[in-house]
C-alpha cells in the first residue's frame, strides 16, 4: 500500500509548499482572507516540517517520517475542508480540495522509512552523512 519512496515525497513536499505559498498570487485569491491565508500558512508550515524531516531531502533530519506523514494528513484534511470551515466556499473551493486531498492521499501511500536510513546506521535523529 505504501509505494511512494520518501525521496519522491520529499520532492513533492518542497514543490507543494512553494505552490501553496504562491497560490493566492497564481489564482488571484484574497491574500488577507482565509482563502489565501490558509494555503500560505499551510505551505510555510509544510516547508518548515520538510526542512526538519528525516528523509533524503530533509536538511536537519530530526522529525521521523511517520510524524511528518501525520502532519501531512492533518494539513491536507484542513486544506480540503477549509472553504467550508472558514466560509469562503461560495468564492473558491476547488484548488483547496484538490491539493488537500492530494496531500492526504500522499500521507497514506508514502513509505515510512527513507531508503538511506540503513546506510546512515539507524533510525531518525541520526546525523546526516
Amino acid at each position: 500500500m505504501r509505494f511512494v519512496p520518501t525521496r519522491i515525497h520529499g520532492i513533492a513536499d518542497w514543490l507543494l509548499g512553494a505552490l501553496l505559498i504562491a497560490l493566492p498570487w497564481i489564482l488571484g485569491l484574497d491574500r488577507s482572507g482565509a482563502e489565501g491565508l490558509v494555503p500560505m500558512g499551510l505551505g510555510a508550515a509544510g516547508l518548515a516540517v520538510t526542512f526538519f524531516t528525516d528523509h533524503e531531502l530533509g536538511i536537519v533530519r530530526r522529525v521521523p517520517m511517520v510524524g511528518h506523514l501525520w502532519v501531512d494528513g492533518l494539513s491536507g484534511a484542513l486544506l480540503a475542508t477549509s472553504p467550508w470551515l472558514f466560509g469562503f466556499a461560495d468564492r473558491v473551493w476547488m484548488p483547496h480540495v484538490i491539493l488537500g486531498v492530494t496531500e492526504l492521499i500522499a500521507a497514506f501511500v508514502t513509505q515510512l522509512h527513507p531508503s538511506d536510513q540503513a546506510a546512515r546506521g539507524g533510525m531518525s535523529g541520526s546525523t546526516r552523512v
